[in-house]
């Protein structure tokens, strides 16, 4: 991390400083558990609890400092040592970005390059992101986020993580609104933006997919001449964005043929899932094959995409064919696939889920399961407002039309996707209403052979995520504890 002094930090937050422990904070936490000796803690008001009411938590493993809102007293009436400003996740941001313009003007001095490369789209940011990161940790020191840190608070903390010694800098970025990415563009300056596609992930918040269109394409806006755009060809809205950038445009496609852009020669997946091609670079590099150990067709454009950003970073093509072909998915609960001892067979992509990603990870299941019984265990898409019912009916539709052997719907939430299918002829026990995740849990328990294929998907607050994780447990085997919150 970037040292700054308690002086500095008010200075670039415009903040006030109330008291001074004279302590250079070594870390920024924004989980009073996670404090530790010389950490900022910074006490965001938040949706469930305040930050401030924890202050003294975070000082009594070791905090030193802390970005707050009002003053708040210890036990002997003397205020924590704080930087006091009006709205501590913008300072938080400001505090980035200095971080960010110091690491570039240390390794301008030094000769040296600074590269930040920014990742959105409704879907696959965060398979994309490890991927890349993993091309680029053997060129240069590296910092990624961890999961999926990709918002007003994410970006932050994993600009917080890079040091003077820093080579590439990914950052993933995620938006709930207009102006949210522009947002987190200004803060780290991307060299190169990746934008994935445009779905309907959010659309209720964002008031339609036009919106999103927009919103996604601020972060090739925000690219300097000099930059590169990386654009999916094979999404209408994504190729559009090249008229929006005065920066170099290259484009991915892994559905036809572009000149100058990175492709998908025969794209093809095999026996068990994983996809296959030969990587076509406009540099003309022969002989680049990728046999990937991710899970799922769809995860072509994700590989094309990392592709394209580590070419335009300058890393040859036979270190991108290599690394893609090693790299199995980092992050959990993205298409993870566990064997059990037993013969089933559990893939657990219920970190998130919207129609594109749910279409596609039914298309998986049913590829992967042919000759065997297949399992769909689906919870609700939320944030779809206004197209919620089409869509859930949709993909109810789709599973029976798909041939899925067993369906079993979680949540109210999710009903309409139930009803949908039970109206498209899937009767009987072949479509299951669950109220609850522990419901589903006595149901999968008691009825799951060796041999079976399950998937579970459904939107991350669902939960469906845990419910996946104790059915990859071997019969009879306790369950673990829930980890704890995550800060997305």
């Amino acid at each position: 991390m970037i040292a700054f002094t308690a002086a500095e930090i008010a200075e670039i937050t415009n903040g006030h400083l109330d008291a001074d422990a004279g302590i250079t904070p070594l870390t920024v936490v924004t989980d009073s558990r996670e404090a530790t000796t010389g950490s900022l803690y910074v006490a965001k008001p938040g949706e469930h609890a305040d930050g401030h009411d924890f202050i003294g938590a975070a000082f009594s493993r070791g905090a030193s400092l802390v970005l707050a809102e009002r003053a708040v007293a210890g036990p002997d009436g003397v205020n924590y040592p704080a930087v006091l400003v009006k709205d501590a996740v913008l300072a938080l941001g400001a505090l980035a970005a200095e971080a960010v313009r110091r690491i570039r003007a240390a390794r301008h001095a030094a000769g040296e390059a600074l590269t930040v490369i920014g990742i959105t789209g409704s879907a696959g940011k965060t398979t994309t992101k490890d991927l890349l990161a993993g091309i680029l940790a053997p060129h240069g020191t590296t910092v990624a986020p961890q999961g999926s840190y990709n918002g007003e608070i994410g970006v932050p903390l994993t600009v917080f993580r890079a040091d003077t010694d820093t080579r590439f800098l990914v950052i993933e970025m995620g938006a709930t609104g207009i102006g949210h990415i522009r947002y987190l563009a200004d803060m780290v300056k991307p060299d190169i933006g990746v934008v994935l596609g445009v779905g309907t992930a959010h659309a209720g918040e964002f008031g339609g997919v036009d919106n999103i269109a927009r919103a996604k394409g601020e972060l090739v806006e925000a690219l300097p001449a000099t930059g590169t755009a990386i654009l999916n060809l094979d999404d209408d809205r994504v190729a559009a964005m090249r008229s929006r950038t005065s920066a170099a445009v290259l484009g991915f496609t892994a559905a036809g043929h572009a000149d100058g852009a990175v492709q998908a020669d025969a794209p093809d997946t095999n026996p068990v899932g994983n996809p296959e091609f030969d990587l076509i670079l406009p540099s003309g590099e022969p002989d680049l094959h990728v046999s990937s150990q991710l899970i799922g067709a769809h995860h072509m454009g994700n590989l094309l995409a990392a592709a394209a950003a580590a070419f335009a970073a300058g890393i040859p093509g036979r270190d991108i064919a290599a690394s893609l072909s090693t790299q199995a998915a980092a992050s959990r609960w993205r298409m993870e696939r566990t064997e059990r001892p037993d013969g089933v067979t559990v893939i657990n992509d219920a970190y998130n889920a919207n129609p594109e990603s749910m279409r596609a990870a039914l298309r998986t299941l049913a590829d992967l399961g042919r000759g065997r019984r297949t399992w769909a265990v689906l919870g609700a898409m939320l944030e779809l407002g206004t197209d919620s019912i089409r869509e859930h009916t949709a993909v109810g539709t789709q599973v029976v039309r798909l041939n899925i052997s067993r369906l079993v719907v979680v949540g109210r939430e999710a009903r309409a996707l139930y009803v949908s299918a039970v109206q498209e002829g899937s009767w009987g026990d072949e479509c299951v209403f669950a109220e609850t995740p522990d419901e589903a849990y006595e149901l999968l328990n008691a009825e799951l052979e060796p041999g079976d294929l399950v998937l579970f998907k459904s939107s991350n607050s669902v939960g469906l995520r845990h419910l996946g994780d104790r059915i990859a447990l071997p019969p009879q085997t306790p369950v673990p504890a829930k980890e704890g919150s995550e800060l997305l």
